[in-house]
C-alpha cells in the first residue's frame, strides 16, 4: 500500500489538468483495480475539502458526495474510517466545516468531552463548546 497526497485525488475528482488527471485517473480506475492501495489519512480528507470548497467552489452536497466515494471506494483505505464516517455526518447538518467536525469526533474517541473554540460553527456541534460559555460556567 502506497500513501497518496491531495493533489492526486483534486486531479481525480476535478479533472482539471489534462495530463495529470489522466495520470491520477489510471492509477485510481486501473492500477488499484482489487484491494485498497492507496492511504488516505485525515490529513488529505481536510486539505481535500478544503481545496474542492475554496478554490473549485463545489456546493457541501458535492464535496460529501466526494468523500462518500471515496469511503465506498475500494482502491482506498481510509484512516480510521468510522471516525470520517462520523464527521461527514456532523458536516452534513452543521454549518462547521469538516475539519472541525473532524476534530470534534477525534477529541470525543480520546476521551475529551468537550472541545473548546472560539469558532461559533464549530461550537453548535455536540462536541465543542464555545470557550466563552466554558469561562462563564468555571
Amino acid at each position: 500500500m502506497m500513501g497518496v497526497d491531495t493533489n492526486i485525488l483534486v486531479r481525480y475528482f476535478a479533472q482539471d489538468d489534462l495530463h495529470q488527471s489522466a495520470t491520477a485517473t489510471r492509477l485510481i480506475e486501473q492500477v488499484c483495480q482489487a484491494e485498497p492501495c492507496l492511504f488516505i489519512n485525515h490529513v488529505v480528507l481536510c486539505e481535500l475539502v478544503w481545496v474542492l470548497t475554496k478554490h473549485y467552489r463545489y456546493p457541501k452536497t458535492k464535496v460529501c458526495e466526494v468523500v462518500e466515494q471515496i469511503l465506498l471506494a475500494r482502491q482506498f483505505q481510509v484512516e480510521d474510517e468510522n471516525t470520517v464516517c462520523e464527521a461527514l455526518t456532523d458536516f452534513k447538518t452543521s454549518s462547521a466545516d469538516f475539519a472541525d467536525c473532524l476534530i470534534g469526533v477525534k477529541n470525543r474517541y480520546a476521551g475529551c468531552h468537550s472541545t473548546l473554540t472560539f469558532d461559533r460553527a464549530a461550537a453548535g456541534l455536540s462536541s465543542f463548546s464555545s470557550i466563552d460559555s466554558y469561562l462563564v460556567e468555571t
